[in-house]
């Protein structure tokens, strides 16, 4: 097969791998609804893990920005996103107090789309760019990729359960963000160092756009909760969101 066929492929089964603990999330919708408290709090843990143990330190061992440019683009990810969030919430002043409040859930939507689009962007770059090196790096990346990005979309998954959308809306707003690998593979492929120049930044953004939602909307749940039992249990799996990535990381060499 040509390179461009394994980079489809594996980019393919990258994408599918990493939908496979969210599609099992939404087999069991129901529950899903009742735990959602729960699955955010562990979702804010992988969040957070993500941004700190894999893409910060992989933005800085690119080695193309210094690590004082990295973290200024994971600044600029963060004010990014609290002023996009602002403008949502502008033009969710004039609905009342009961839709302001679904509003306020509703404008985080698009904050989580645009981070794991982004992240499954930076993905479908990084399998094409080492495909292009040899064909046996490419498929141990792919199935690296797909290993830590499970915890992620269960959390993503979870998230957006507890924003209210419905399992088919979420279904739907997966697939359609997991194509963005297939944007980055064929970027990649076609533009190959030129593209991969920019990877820090990507990933410097992204990790910004993790964090905000992680501790501007998640976190502050956890601190507001009134029943005391709930509040421990919460912080517990948020450290165990933290855990199974940095596990599933050690796994995978990462």
């Amino acid at each position: 097969m040509s390179p461009l066929t394994y980079i489809l492929l594996f980019t393919f089964l990258g994408s599918a791998g990493s939908l496979i603990g969210g599609v099992f999330l939404l087999l069991k919708s129901e529950l899903s609804r009742k735990l959602s408290h729960f699955l955010t709090a562990f979702a804010a843990g992988v969040l957070l893990a993500t941004a700190f143990l894999d893409l910060l330190p992989e933005a800085i061992r690119e080695g193309t920005l210094g690590t004082d440019i990295v973290l200024a683009w994971t600044l600029a990810g963060l004010l990014l996103f609290f002023l996009t969030e602002q403008l949502i919430h502008l033009f969710h002043r004039h609905e009342e107090s009961y839709h302001e409040e679904e509003g306020r859930g509703g404008s985080t939507i698009p904050l989580i789309v645009v981070g794991d689009t982004l992240h499954n962007f930076i993905d479908g770059v990084v399998i094409a760019t080492t495909f292009l090196v040899s064909i046996p790096l490419g498929i141990v990346t792919t199935f690296a990729i797909a290993a830590h990005e499970i915890p992620q979309e269960i959390g993503d998954f979870s998230l957006l359960l507890h924003k209210g959308l419905s399992p088919r809306k979420v279904l739907g707003i997966n697939f359609m963000s997991s194509l963005a690998a297939f944007a980055g593979a064929l970027g990649a492929y076609a533009f190959g160092s030129a593209l991969q120049g920019y990877l820090p930044v990507f990933l410097a953004l992204t990790a910004g756009f993790f964090i905000y939602i992680a501790t501007s909307d998640i976190i502050p749940e956890i601190h507001y909760e009134k029943r005391r039992g709930f509040a421990f249990l919460k912080s517990g799996l948020l450290v165990l969101g933290v855990l199974v990535l940095y596990a599933s990381l050690l796994i995978v060499g990462e």
